[in-house]
This record gives structure tokens, sequence and C-alpha cells, in this order.
């Protein structure tokens, strides 16, 4: 029998990994001198008490899907794209050309068209890592990381250079036009008479997110490249052995986390600044590493995930505002998160195993002692 039940590996493990890490941050807030009963109350409150908090929440996690699913593409493929940060930026960049250079009558033509331009241009810089680790052998973590600060240095040219409008000093591109922005949820739900805060951000790019989830889902668990995809995964040699080519996985494996984390950018540049700007990613990319390792490279696990650390993101900006907590401190509850979910998983998830290890040879044991009997 298996030494661990599903249900423990995809539930139990992580609800423990974020107990501790909760409560570690309790005892952090109380050393500090703060209740971290009233921290915990407000973070709640600030992320989920409102329809403002709730759209903050969903737009962090929108992000966070993307660059998620994104990463738990190439995890499938045992590849560990640390460059969804880069192909995020790049992604902008061919959101705002879309925008700005080509005419839409409707935003429901205009995102169709900037989802393909960010999926291109993620897709694109993701490639390049791809060709270097299937033909040069050259490592896709090493690369990625170097492309992140290309990818940064490049879009900072373009906006300076060729983007910014003339007289601003801004580095920022022009305003896209009214028929490229995105409706938030404030507009879906008030011809329904649902109340929803104006000034939240969150807007139609959470459903795409959620659409993506389930396309993911369907590729990898429903289709022949995904098949080809976790079987390359799982076993490198024995995929080979039965004719799935190593650099058609690579590429293609690569080619999707890019597209994925390019159209990050629908939500953070189109929706939310209507410009391309600098630093738009605020980190979304690392983000969806943790988001990937915690939601087991499940596209359902990546889901919730994305809505832990959105509302962790949230929830962290009330308590920096409304308590005497250093922001800082709201990256530590952060780090401590992901510290217990990857790089410590193996520290609850061993005395959880050999738990139901011990309870499996007392049942055996039990049974035998029954027929016996």
């Amino acid at each position: 029998m298996d030494k661990m039940p599903k249900w423990a590996d995809v539930a139990l493990i992580p609800f423990l990994n974020l107990t501790l890490a909760f409560a570690i941050s309790m005892a952090v807030i109380a050393a500090i001198g703060q209740d971290p009963f009233e921290a915990v109350k407000l973070m709640v409150t600030g992320a989920l008490g409102s329809s403002y908090g709730w759209g903050y929440t969903l737009y962090y996690a929108t992000n966070f899907i993307f660059t998620g699913l994104a990463v738990s593409i190439a995890f499938q493929a045992a590849l560990f794209n640390i460059g969804g940060e880069g192909q995020a930026v790049l992604g902008g960049l061919g959101v705002a050309l879309v925008c700005l250079y080509i005419p839409f009558p409707h935003w429901t033509v205009a995102i169709l068209f900037a989802m393909l331009g960010g999926a291109l241009f993620g897709a694109l810089w993701a490639a390049i890592p791809a060709y270097l680790q299937a033909k040069r052998g050259s490592h896709v973590v090493i690369t990625t990381i170097m492309f992140n600060f290309i990818a940064a240095s490049l879009l900072n040219y373009v906006l300076v250079n060729l983007l910014r409008p003339k007289g601003s000093m801004d580095p920022a591109s022009a305003r896209f036009p009214e028929t490229t922005n995105l409706p938030t949820f404030h507009d879906l739900l008030s011809p329904f008479g649902i109340a929803f805060s104006k000034s939240a951000p969150v807007n139609v790019s959470f459903i795409v997110a959620v659409v993506a989830c389930i396309v993911v889902y369907l590729l990898l668990f429903r289709s022949r490249i995904g098949y080809e995809i976790r079987s390359f995964g799982q076993s490198q040699s024995a995929s080979v052995y039965a004719g799935i080519s190593p650099v058609k996985i690579t590429m293609i494996a690569m080619l999707l986390s890019g597209g994925l984390a390019g159209m990050m950018s629908i939500n953070n540049t189109m929706g939310e600044s209507e410009r391309l700007i600098l630093n738009s990613v605020e980190g979304a990319g690392f983000i969806g590493i943790a988001v990937a390792l915690m939601g087991r490279n499940h596209p359902f696990g990546v889901f919730l995930a994305a809505l832990l650390f959105g509302f962790l993101y949230q929830g962290g900006g009330e308590l920096a505002l409304w308590l005497s907590i250093p922001r800082e401190l709201v990256l530590v509850i952060q780090g401590l998160v992901i510290l217990f979910t990857g790089a410590l998983d193996n520290m609850i998830r061993m005395p959880v195993e050999r738990a139901f290890i011990r309870a499996a040879k007392r049942a055996e044991a039990r049974d035998a002692k029954q027929k016996e009997a």
C-alpha cells in the first residue's frame, strides 16, 4: 500500500505546514510587542471583510494564478523555470504594443489580442533558455535568472527611449485607448444590483485566470502532450525509451510556461495600470514558484495557493498600514509560508508518513488476529 493516502498529501500536509508557519509568525509578532490575535483579525478583515479587500485579494491572486500555472507546467517536465518574472515583464510589453498600436472597437476583442500578444512575448522570452537547455545543456535555472535581469533592462530602455510620450518625465507608456480598458468587478456586477467597491482593481482577468486553470488541467491530464510532459518529468530515460523527444518536450513545456507568465500582464498592465510602467510585475513571477510548490503543481492546487498568497499580500498591507508592524515583517510571514511549504516540507511529511505506516501496520495486525480467531 502507499505510504500516505492522497488526501493527506494534498490537504493534510499543506494544512500542517501553514499552521506551523502562522504559529511562528504569531510568535514573531508577539516578540515585537504587538498582539498577534489582533494582527490576525486585522489581516482577515482587511483582506476578506469588505468588497474592497476582496477586490485587492483577487487582483493579487490573479497574478499568482498565471505565474503559478507557468511554474507548474515547467515543473511537470522537471524544469525549474525561475524566469517567470522576466517573461511577465516582456508579456507586458507585448500587451502594451497590442493596445497602443492596434485599434479595437471593444474590450472583448482587445483582450483576446492582448492575451495573444502577452503570451507570444512571454513564450519567445522563455524559448531562448529552453533552446539552450535542450540543445546546449545550459541549465535552465541559470539562464532564466539571467534573463530576468535582461528583461528588466530591456523594458527600461524601451520605455525611456521608445514608448515614453514626448515631454513626459515618467518612464511609462501613454495611456491605452478607452476601448481597451477592462471592466472591473464593479462594472460587471453593478448591472445585477450587486454592490462591489469601485476602487478595487480586480477585473475580468480573474475570470480568464480561472479558465486558464481549467485549460491547463485538461492539457496536462487529459491530452497526449500533457501525458508526455508528465512522463518526461517523472523519468527522462524511460520517456526517451518510449519515443518521447527531450528537445520537443523541453521546448513545448517552456513555451507554455512563458506564455502563461506573459498573459499575467492583461491583469496588471491592461486591467489595472492601463499603461505600461516599470516594475508592474512586482515580484509575482517569484511568488509563482511558491504558489506552484504549495499547489503541488496541480492547477486546482495552484488556484487555492494563489488565493492564499493574495490574502497574505492584501492582509499584510493592512497590517503595515494600521499597526506598528514594519512592511518587512509581512515579507517574513510570506517567507515562512514559502519555507515550510517548500524547503521544509519533509520536516512535516516524514513524521506524518511514519504515523500512517504505523497505523496501517496496527490495522493489518488487528485484521490478522481477527482471522486467526
